[in-house]
């Protein structure tokens, strides 16, 4: 496969059930990905029927919520084998909420990752932040040990100002605290690159609006959906593209993608 390129997305469904009756089969065809990560897909394993499982050209891997019903989880379809797929960072209370899928190519570790929302409760900011922690202690390990890896997925938070419509108004609401932000900052810190602000420094582009206020309409959003990838991947010249196709609806949230030399 030297020299090809491989499209990967990362789309929010808001609801798999939901979004299969709003063209989700369509959406996927039109999209002609290699793998397409979902997040909140609200199932659990009973409720995956065969039409959702069985896409013609591609293997799917899910992880569903334990805790509670009709919340969180995780898919993927795949058209390329993984050598591997795991779906827990053992920490029980992570585990429970179905919130990853870990996907080993060979040639770079792919995660589809639903971060938690911390806007509940104070407790669940802190869920979502010592998630974070948890989640990225596991990612460096498999980075200091050479691996290149690609982390999609709904993060919740969105980083800068550019990255949604009124960030003054909203400083003090989760998924915009300083201390999110400051977590985002911490994984570039790190090591890890958000492709689309790598290739759009200053595009103002969004991949979530809340279904109020005809804010879809009026283009009042936040971009909490993201490709970071190890920085080798960059450096190396590998990373050819990132996309978020603000054209196609089905959820609250629009694909994101990156465009992969493999």
């Amino acid at each position: 496969m030297a020299g090809k390129k491989m499209t990967l997305i990362s789309w929010n469904v808001n609801g798999l059930r939901a979004a299969m009756k709003k063209n989700f089969l369509d959406s996927l065809k039109g999209l002609d990905a290699d793998v397409v990560a979902l997040q909140e897909t609200k199932l659990q394993e009973p409720q995956l029927t065969e039409e959702m499982r069985s896409i013609a050209g591609y293997e799917s891997f899910w992880s569903c919520a334990t805790s509670k019903k009709g919340y969180s989880g995780v898919g993927a379809y795949t058209r390329i084998s993984p050598q591997k797929v795991n779906v827990r960072l053992d920490r029980p209370e992570f585990d429970a909420e179905g919130r990853m899928i870990e996907m080993d190519f060979g040639d770079f570790v792919f995660f589809n990752v639903y971060f938690p929302n911390g806007q509940m409760s104070a407790e669940r900011l802190q869920f979502k932040l010592d998630f974070y922690d948890a989640f990225f202690e596991y990612t460096d390990q498999l980075k200091q040990a050479g691996r290149s890896l690609v982390i999609t997925g709904d993060y919740n938070t969105a980083h800068n100002e550019i990255d949604l419509k009124n960030p003054k108004a909203n400083e003090k609401t989760s998924g915009f605290l300083r201390i999110e932000r400051d977590w985002l900052d911490r994984i570039v810190d790190r090591g890890y690159v958000d492709t689309f602000r790598h290739l759009y420094p200053d595009t103002v582009k969004y991949s979530w609006w809340t279904y109020r206020f005809k804010a879809r309409e009026r283009d009042i959003g936040w971009r909490i959906d993201y490709f970071f990838v190890t920085r080798d991947l960059v450096e190396s010249g590998r990373v050819k593209g990132a996309f978020i196709d603000n054209d196609i609806y089905g959820s609250d949230h629009c694909p994101i993608g990156l465009v992969l030399k493999i």
